[in-house]
C-alpha cells in the first residue's frame, strides 16, 4: 500500500448498502485501499494525515442523476436558454461547484445548451477547472414543439433521424441519451400527458443507444408516455408522476429505474409567488398525483435513484440531501434513500468504480455529522468532501492543517 493519503478513523460507515460501527477507511492517491474495523487497521494508516471519524458518519460521494447545470434554479429558465455559450459553461463550472460542497461528486446532466456540459465534462476530467465527475446528456432529445424545444432540447422528428441525433449527441461529447416522452411542467401550451414521440421513435433511440453501450433516460410524466418507454427498454424514467401500479409492475420487471426528482416540484409548490403561473398550475396538478405514483413504485419494488432536477425553477444545484429527506418522508426507508444517492444511482450510470466505499473503488467520500442515514432529517451540509482522493477547501481541512483543493 501507498503510505501517503488519508485515513479516516473511528467512524461510522455507510459504505453504500449498510452502516457499521467503528470502522476505519485508508486512501492512497486515488483509490480506496482498505476498509474494516478501526481496531485492526493497518500499519500503513500510521504514515497517513488521519481524518478523526469519531461522531460523523462516512458516506460514499453522493450521486445527482439528474441535474441542469447550464440553469441557475432561478425564476426563468427560456430566458436563461439564450444565454451564450461562454457564459452558460461558466454557471455549469459555479452550480458544479455547489454540488461538490453539498457532498455530491458525480451528477448526470440531462439536458444543456449544444455541447456546452458534455465540453465542461471533459475539462473537469483533465484536471482544467474543478467540478464533480460529470455524466452529461448534452442536448435532450424532443419532438418538434415538444416540451423542451426552447430550452435545452434539440428537435428530432421520425425513428431514422432519431437514430442520428443519438449518434451527434455521442459524437459531440455525451455519455448519457435523454428523451422527452412526454410533455413537462415549464415549457408553456404543453399538457402534462401529452404523449410525444411515437412507439418506433422511442425504440430507435433506445436501440441505438444501447448499440453503443450507453445508458438511455426519458422525461416522462404521462402515463401513456411512461408505457410506451418502459416497453421500448428505456434505462430510467425521469420524474413519472403518473405511474400506475400496472406501470410499477412492468418496470420491476424490466429493471427501470425511477429518477422521481420530487426536488422540482416542491420547489414550484412552495413558492407560488416566484414561478410563472402556468408553472404553478402544471407543477401543483403534477404534485397532486406524484404521491401516488411513488407509493405505486414503492410497493412494486422499483429502483429509486436520486435525482434532483437542479436548475429549474426555484431549484437550486446542491440539494441532493434534500432530495434524500424528501424520498424518505413520501414512504422509501431510510437506507433506500441513501442508496438511491450512491449505489443505486452509480449502477443506472453503469459506473463501476464509484458509489460505494470499499477497496479498489474511487475515494469519492462525503463525512457528516452525527448519523443522517438513521434519521435524515438532521443531514446538513458535508463536514468533508472528497473526490478522487483529495480533499475539497480549505476550511473544510481544519483538523487537518491543510491546504489541499479537488482537482
Amino acid at each position: 500500500m501507498d503510505s501517503t493519503g488519508y485515513y479516516v478513523a473511528d467512524v461510522r460507515l455507510f459504505d453504500g448498502s449498510a452502516l457499521q460501527e467503528h470502522a476505519g477507511v485508508l486512501v492512497a492517491n486515488d483509490r480506496i485501499v482498505w476498509t474494516g474495523p478501526h481496531i485492526r487497521a493497518p500499519r500503513e494508516a500510521q504514515a497517513a494525515k488521519e481524518v478523526p471519524g469519531e461522531g460523523f458518519t462516512l458516506t460514499p460521494g453522493l450521486i445527482d442523476a439528474h441535474v441542469h447545470l447550464c440553469f441557475d434554479g432561478g425564476r426563468d429558465i427560456l430566458t436563461e436558454a439564450k444565454e451564450r455559450v461562454a457564459y452558460a459553461a461558466a454557471k455549469c463550472i459555479r452550480n458544479g461547484y455547489r454540488h461538490l460542497a453539498a457532498g455530491v461528486t458525480t451528477v448526470r446532466d440531462l439536458g444543456g445548451i449544444g455541447s456546452t456540459v458534455p465540453d465542461i465534462a471533459r475539462a473537469i476530467a483533465d484536471g482544467l477547472c474543478v467540478g464533480p465527475r460529470v455524466f452529461a446528456a448534452g442536448e435532450a432529445l424532443t419532438i418538434s414543439g415538444g416540451h423542451g424545444w426552447n430550452s435545452f432540447a434539440r428537435q428530432v422528428d421520425g425513428p431514422y433521424s432519431l437514430r442520428k441525433a443519438v449518434r451527434e449527441q455521442l459524437r459531440a461529447g455525451a455519455t448519457v441519451i435523454k428523451l422527452i416522452a412526454t410533455g413537462g411542467v415549464l415549457t408553456p401550451g404543453i399538457p402534462l400527458d401529452f404523449r410525444a414521440f411515437t412507439t418506433e421513435e422511442i425504440e430507435a433511440a433506445v436501440d441505438e443507444a444501447h448499440k453503443w453501450n450507453v445508458p438511455i433516460s426519458a422525461h416522462a410524466i404521462g402515463r401513456d408516455g411512461i408505457a410506451y418507454c418502459v416497453s421500448a427498454g428505456i434505462d430510467s424514467i425521469e420524474h413519472g408522476f403518473q405511474i400506475t401500479a400496472e406501470i410499477a409492475e412492468r418496470m420491476k420487471e424490466r429493471g427501470t429505474a425511477y429518477v422521481p426528482t420530487r426536488r422540482a416540484l416542491i420547489g414550484i409548490v412552495e413558492n407560488p409567488d416566484l414561478v410563472p403561473d402556468y408553472v404553478l398550475r402544471k407543477g401543483t396538478r403534477a404534485f397532486e398525483q406524484a404521491h401516488e405514483a411513488f407509493a405505486n413504485a414503492l410497493k412494486a419494488g422499483v429502483t429509486f435513484v436520486c435525482g434532483t432536477d437542479a436548475g429549474t425553477h426555484q431549484n437550486p444545484h446542491g440539494c441532493a440531501v434534500a432530495e434524500i429527506q424528501a424520498m424518505t418522508q413520501w414512504g422509501l426507508p431510510s437506507i433506500m434513500s441513501w442508496q438511491a444517492a450512491t449505489t443505486k444511482a452509480a449502477a443506472l450510470l453503469q459506473a463501476a468504480d464509484i458509489g460505494t466505499v470499499a477497496e479498489g473503488y474511487l475515494a469519492d467520500l462525503a463525512l457528516w455529522e452525527g448519523n443522517p442515514i438513521d434519521d435524515p432529517e438532521s443531514a446538513r451540509k458535508p463536514t468533508l468532501v472528497m473526490k478522487s482522493g483529495r480533499l475539497l477547501v480549505e476550511e473544510q481541512l481544519t483538523s487537518l492543517h491543510s491546504a489541499e483543493t479537488l482537482g
